[in-house]
């Protein structure tokens, strides 16, 4: 795909380009990602800068999200990536492999830099979800701050820098300028710019900013951070889509072909007979969701994948109330048991109290709740955890939040498909403005042909 990068991520790209460390405090959905990845590939075979870049994100982002994106944009291919995730035969295998940028999730970060035995010897280290080392007591923490010294430029990325307060600041900034700014002690920071708060005699069970802290801080680090909200970078009214990708593993994939090729699959919960092609993508899909009834009614647990990245989601939008779209009663029931704090929107007091900010996390379904509801006044991120085939139901369910009146005035749309499934085809359909029933179920006997062939 050609990369037509809008204003501001043009100007975000340059400021990596001319901050050795940079903090890229952006909202979701803006891009982080390729923004970063476009001023490597100029650093790397334009400028010839750097040579090796270190990218630390969570365990999925940095397994699913981060490959994706390389794979995406035209611009990036010639990038050479390798993710060190997995056994520690299979990180140090990744590791030994020649690559541009390695991958490596969060946890790792320790037995990298101490544990593993390897030299660190990365030009550039890129921090998804800064945030995550905003805990300066943290391993994580500590290894990273040990092994910045060596790397000659570092970029941090969040759309969260301060999600708990100012304190949090003092270990992500520090990271990025060693302390030339917020101090190298944070008994420093605290006490200049914050005072005691809740205490028992001379116990602080907390700290509250001085006057003015919040305005001196940011003048700090203002010649290395930016800062966009969606609002003010995006034309109103704006939509952005994003697609995070699921993968299942060889076994749940193998019984997803089994029953795509036999229509009938035999787990330990029950068989499944599909009976026909309709039966069958209605099957297929709840496979990819995670799940599948039998013919008993019960249903038999596939995967958790989709739990897990939207797990992710709502840690990356950091107490911003989200809406989840949700297909089968098995996904409710699910997504229910993950997260207790999820509320199904049904009656009119629901509609009320998440209008009115009291639903962290809310659950609908495209045919109960997807029409005419006015909710754009909750919340700006709708995350599709199972599409449906309709067209309508998906459109009318985008409108709930996609609207006139949206305050947030960018509405995020994420969707969690499962790769190489029959996801990516919904998807597509209802991209094409083609998604009847029969455009799905021709889908599903063309992927019969090729898997028989």
């Amino acid at each position: 795909m050609i990369y037509e990068a809008r204003e501001y991520q043009t100007f975000a790209t340059q400021f990596i380009l001319c901050h050795p460390a940079a903090g890229i405090f952006l909202d979701m959905g803006l891009g982080k990602s390729v923004i970063t990845l476009t001023a490597v590939a100029e650093l790397m075979f334009d400028r010839f800068e750097i040579g090796t870049v270190l990218i630390i994100a969570p365990l999925r982002v940095a397994r699913d999200t981060w490959p994706e994106e390389l794979g995406k944009w035209d611009h990036l291919s010639h990038l050479r990536w390798s993710a060190a995730i997995g056994s520690e035969k299979e990180r140090h295998a990744a590791l030994s492999r020649k690559a541009d940028l390695y991958l490596i999730n969060r946890e790792n970060v320790k037995w990298l830099i101490c544990d593993s035995g390897l030299q660190f010897c990365f030009d550039m280290i890129i921090v998804d979800e800064l945030s995550s080392f905003k805990s300066y007591k943290s391993e994580r923490f500590r290894a990273l701050r040990k092994a910045r010294p060596s790397a000659r430029r570092i970029v941090g990325l969040t759309g969260t820098p301060s999600s708990n307060g100012l304190m949090d600041l003092w270990a992500e900034i520090g990271l990025l300028d060693m302390g030339e700014r917020l101090g190298r002690y944070i008994g420093r920071y605290r006490d200049t710019y914050f005072m005691p708060d809740k205490r028992n005699a001379q116990q602080v069970f907390s700290y509250k900013p001085r006057e003015n802290a919040e305005d001196e801080i940011y003048k700090k680090i203002s010649d290395i951070t930016i800062s966009m909200r969606s609002e003010d970078y995006v034309d109103m009214p704006e939509r952005v889509d994003n697609i995070v990708y699921v993968h299942l593993s060889n076994a749940e994939m193998a019984l997803y072909k089994e029953l795509r090729r036999e229509l009938i699959l035999r787990l330990p919960d029950g068989e499944i007979d599909a009976k026909s092609a309709g039966g069958l993508t209605v099957k297929l899909l709840q496979m990819a969701n995670g799940a599948v009834y039998t013919d008993e009614g019960e249903y038999a647990l596939i995967h958790d994948r989709k739990l897990d990245a939207l797990e992710d989601l709502l840690e990356a939008a950091n107490g911003k109330q989200v809406m989840v779209a949700y297909n089968f009663r098995h996904d409710l029931d699910r997504i229910r048991l993950r997260f207790p704090i999820a509320r199904v929107i049904r009656a009119s007091n629901d509609i009320r109290d998440w209008n009115e900010g009291k639903i962290p996390l809310a659950l609908i379904h495209p045919d109960s709740a997807g029409y005419g509801l006015n909710l754009q006044s909750g919340g700006s991120t709708l995350i599709w955890y199972g599409l449906p085939w309709k067209l309508e139901a998906y459109q009318q369910t985008n409108f709930r939040l996609y609207r006139s009146g949206q305050p947030d005035n960018c509405v995020v749309i994420h969707h969690i498909l499962a790769k190489g499934t029959l996801d990516e085809r919904v998807l597509l359909s209802l991209q094409e403005k083609n998604a009847s029933q029969s455009a799905l179920l021709d889908a599903v006997r063309a992927d019969i042909r090729k898997e028989a062939a």
